[in-house]
This record gives C-alpha cells, sequence and structure tokens, in this order.
C-alpha cells in the first residue's frame, strides 16, 4: 500500500495572473500601501489611466509565424506578424522616403519568398504523390523526352 505523501514547509510565492490578464489594478496593487494611501481619488485615476494606455494589448493576428533556428554556436528566434496596426499615435519622427520605399521593397521579397517556399512543398508533395501512385505522365525519363525534342524530326 503506497504511504500518503507529506508536502515539506516551502514558501510559495503568490501565484500572478498571466501577463495577458494583468491589468492596471494588478500593477497598482504592487505599490507599497503606505504610499498608496497618500494618492487621493484623482491621482489614482491618473496613474489607472497611465497603465491603462501603457499595457500592450493583443490584437488578431493574420499571420503569427514563431520557429527557431538553432545553429551550433547561437540560436535565433523568428517572429513573423501580420495585423493590423494598432498603436497608438504616429511615430515621434517622421520617416525618410528611401525607409518606406525599403519596406515596400523588403515586405515583396519576403512575400515572394514565402510564395516560392510554398509552391516548391506544393509540387515537390504533388509529385511524392504522383510517384507513390505509380502515376507515369511521360514514357521514360524527362531528360529522354527533352533529348527527343531537341533532335531534328527527319
Amino acid at each position: 500500500m503506497k504511504e500518503p505523501e507529506t508536502s515539506s514547509p516551502t514558501t510559495e510565492q503568490p501565484s500572478l495572473p498571466s501577463y495577458a490578464l494583468r491589468d492596471a489594478s494588478h500593477y497598482i496593487n504592487q505599490i507599497d500601501p503606505a504610499v498608496l494611501a497618500r494618492f487621493d481619488p484623482e491621482q489614482l485615476e491618473a496613474v489607472r489611466a497611465v497603465l491603462d494606455r501603457a499595457i500592450p494589448r493583443p490584437s488578431p493576428k493574420i499571420v503569427d509565424l514563431r520557429f527557431m533556428v538553432d545553429l551550433v554556436i547561437v540560436r535565433f528566434y523568428i517572429v513573423l506578424f501580420v495585423g493590423k496596426d494598432r498603436r497608438y499615435g504616429d511615430r515621434q519622427y517622421p520617416l525618410p522616403k528611401v525607409t518606406k520605399f525599403a519596406n515596400i521593397i523588403a515586405a515583396i521579397l519576403l512575400l515572394l519568398a514565402v510564395n516560392l517556399a510554398i509552391s516548391a512543398f506544393v509540387l515537390l508533395l504533388a509529385y511524392l504523390v504522383k510517384s507513390g501512385l505509380g502515376i507515369d505522365l511521360f514514357p521514360g525519363h524527362v531528360t529522354e523526352q527533352l533529348q527527343k525534342l531537341d533532335q531534328p524530326k527527319k
């Protein structure tokens, strides 16, 4: 028969809500109660309003791609998000036209690369399925068919 387990006395930390569930009240409750008692309701509401604006809110993403490239010496973490820009306000500085143009070119190249990778994967998958089912589109090998096309007809 198994004996009941007894827990060793440990100091447990209070469980924190996940990062996404933290709100202004969570951070205000971490202020020393003596300091918090000196705030009047107007000051407390101002602090709460600033915290509400400062806490990032997740927004739905069209693309949420996260992966790691683990090399022998170093590990890279790559993240790609595509979604509506819901940040507050405009940038504090204007972007040069060259930067805007470079960003557009980079986005187009990224989309083309993703398209090429997906197309290559689909074609490879189709070829493997065709080969697995034993379907032969051309009699013989493709290189033999290309050589027949190059030879002049008599």
